[in-house]
């Protein structure tokens, strides 16, 4: 391999019988249950009109000189059914590194899902479009071909880690990225979190959510509560 130009196959990648397992989980529960860690910066967001737009896959990881799109190009022809392309860009927005002609050819490969740590062109077909995609911003500007750049690697999305074959999600709140090893743990643990959640959407819908641990936390930090009028 020539330094800045490998690419390489996945060794493992979450199933999709283990992936479909998170359809009906919030990123923000999971994102909870990895002790708010991991994220892919409030500056990753959906593109698409739909904000019910959920987004689930394993990571086919790619890194490449910023505005640089070849290996972009190479990940395409290594897409599986099902798989998230996730490109670490340098999060530079000055020329965009996927549009639609490239993003219609991965779908039409299976592709799940589209994260972009830089800029994405032809944004009103990629909104419009079923296609979950993800990304830091927009240009007009296309991408060189030169490379360098590296396909399954692991990459850095704004400070997340994200190696390939790891679980990515997505919905309107943003990306998550769950390591291989503890898909099953997180999992476990983020629709334990989603049931309570829903309980106390249940409990504030009726008027019953309790806020008294609001003033034991206050007193607990140094707050002096007001004696009760006589």
């Amino acid at each position: 391999m020539t330094l800045g130009f490998e690419v390489h196959q996945r060794e493992r990648a979450v199933g999709a019988d283990v992936a479909k397992l998170f359809v009906d989980i919030p990123v923000a529960n999971v994102s909870d249950c990895m002790n708010r860690m991991a994220a892919g910066g409030a500056d990753v967001t959906m593109l698409n009109n739909d904000l019910a737009t959920k987004m689930i896959g394993p990571a086919l990881t790619v890194r490449t000189r910023p505005g640089d799109n070849l290996l972009v190009h190479k990940a395409l022809s290594m897409i599986e059914p099902g798989d998230v392309l996730v490109i670490d860009a340098g999060g530079d927005l000055t020329n965009a590194i996927i549009g639609e002609i490239m993003v219609t050819a991965a779908v039409a490969k299976g592709l799940a899902g589209l994260v972009v740590y830089g800029a994405v062109r032809d944004a009103a077909a990629l909104r419009a479009g079923s296609l979950p995609v993800f990304a830091r911003g927009v240009t007009h500007r296309g991408p060189y071909k030169d490379g360098p750049g590296e396909v399954n690697v692991p990459i850095n999305l704004g400070g997340m880690i994200i190696e390939p074959g790891d679980l990515v999600l997505g919905d309107a709140d943003g990306v998550v990225s769950v390591p291989y090893g503890s898909v099953t743990e997180i999992h476990a643990a983020a629709a334990k979190k989603l049931a309570a959640e829903e309980i106390s959407i249940a409990k504030a819908l009726s008027g019953e959510r309790d806020d008294s641990w609001v003033d034991k936390k206050l007193v607990s930090r140094g707050y002096t509560a007001p004696e009760a009028s006589a």
